[in-house]
């Protein structure tokens, strides 16, 4: 148990390791990534401010220049601004010229016109316009646009914390599905192991049983006969856990059967004052499909839990139904304390529980038996602080319609007065 803690711990050790790095790599990354995005905002305003310059240049000396292109163009192009979308707007607050505009397909002139009034807006709204120097002093704008490869790089961060989201999640999922390994290894060793000991203490009280019979001075056969049926239930118990991590064998078995006769067996072994009664809605003869020892389990399990929440005294209801869907249930509710909507959340929550003793494995287990080995459901169906708790077992059966049951079969479970000392829950 000890190895089994430690792997825990270095499970969590190697879980916050793994969170750091990527916290520190994402970080890092932004960080880079956002320096780049600045370097590069700031080197496309000087091309434009350069292309504004160039500009201006050419409007006041355009009698003198012989190749106004060379200027315009060449040079600027060299300098990377072809890349960058800028539309000039002159005196008249008129868009004169443009670059690196992709226009829609098939637009007149006109539109053509009040398509570049429209992206004027909108780069006006993400910088400020570039002032160009006009002879008699006056002055043109260029208003530009971020380039395809900057705006590509600013969707770089999200898709950066998209990757580190998703590998977060895989490494989480990675580490918990190992550690869920590693505790279904220990608790399988554990319970194997908890049979095989068994196995020596219930051949001697066989031989005791033997001897008790066959001494007249001791021989009490009610008591005998319950002793004997007690070894058998840890009999029972022992094949149990040496089935817990193999699949069990599920047989046709008699649903009404099992659980009275079950709970016929249990109502002797706990607490007088709980008042046990079992209801059936079913056909007498409807069968199911379920590993009767593991099931017996379930039932055992959400019994003595109801009545720990009951302190022993109270009323426990059994009632069989038929569902929709082909299915079967089993409700079983206790006269207790009930559970707040926190605890129901975290009811089957292994290690969880309200009581001073045990470790919070027994409901754990049944939904396991239940969902995994049976194909079926267990739920808190209702719960009320003060008054009470149901559980339900949802099963699926045989398809076909279901004779009607005209009168419920009701039964209290006998109840046998032992001689020596009362055997508690």
């Amino acid at each position: 148990m000890l190895k089994s803690f430690d792997i825990y711990n270095q499970n969590n050790i190697l879980k916050i390791i793994v969170a750091v790095n990527l916290l520190l790599v994402g970080t890092a990354s932004l960080l880079f990534t956002n320096r780049i995005i600045n370097k590069l905002e700031q080197r496309e305003m000087q091309y434009v401010q350069l292309y504004a310059k160039a500009l201006g240049y050419v409007i006041q000396q355009a009698d003198k220049l012989e190749d106004v292109n060379f200027v315009v163009t060449d040079i600027i192009q060299t300098n990377g601004a072809n890349a960058v979308p800028t539309i000039y707007v002159d005196e008249h607050n008129e868009p004169a010229q443009h670059r690196n505009i992709d226009f829609p397909a098939n637009l007149t002139d006109t539109e053509k016109h009040d398509f570049l009034k429209d992206q004027v807006k909108l780069m006006r709204a993400d910088h400020y316009p570039i002032p160009v120097n006009m002879e008699n002093g006056k002055l043109g704008l260029i208003y530009y646009s971020n380039s395809q490869l900057l705006r590509q790089l600013n969707y770089f961060p999200y898709a950066l914390l998209a990757i580190l989201g998703a590998l977060s999640i895989l490494a989480y999922l990675s580490f918990s599905s190992s550690r869920r390994a590693e505790q279904n290894r220990v608790w399988v060793g554990l319970a194997k192991e908890t049979a095989h000991q068994l196995g020596t203490p219930l051949s001697s009280l066989l031989a005791w049983v033997d001897y008790m019979r066959t001494d007249p001075d001791h021989y009490e056969p009610e008591v005998t006969d319950e002793i004997e049926k007690d070894i058998k239930r840890l009999e029972t118990i022992t094949a149990r856990f040496s089935s817990i991590g193999s699949i069990p064998t599920l047989k046709d078995e008699n649903l009404d059967e099992v659980v009275t006769q079950f709970t016929d067996y249990l109502a002797r072994r706990i607490s007088t004052k709980v008042k046990m009664s079992v209801e059936s809605n079913l056909p007498a003869t409807l069968t199911v499909r379920i590993n009767r020892l593991l099931f017996e389990w379930v039932i055992e399990n959400i019994c003595k839990n109801a009545v720990d929440a009951m302190a022993g005294v109270g009323e426990l209801r059994l009632r069989m139904l038929p569902l929709p869907h082909d299915e079967v249930a089993i409700d079983i509710t206790d006269t207790g304390k009930g559970m707040s909507k926190a605890n129901m959340a975290k009811v089957f929550t292994a290690g969880f529980s309200t009581k001073k003793r045990g470790w919070g494995l027994g409901l754990t287990l049944a939904k396991r038996i239940v969902e995994e080995y049976h194909n079926g459901r267990l739920f808190v169906k209702s719960s009320e602080l003060g008054k009470g708790t149901t559980f339900r077992i949802v099963l699926k059966r045989e398809p076909g319609m279901l004779p009607e049951v005209a009168v419920p079969r009701k039964k209290r479970p006998s109840l046998l007065t032992l001689r020596g000392p009362k055997k508690a829950a």
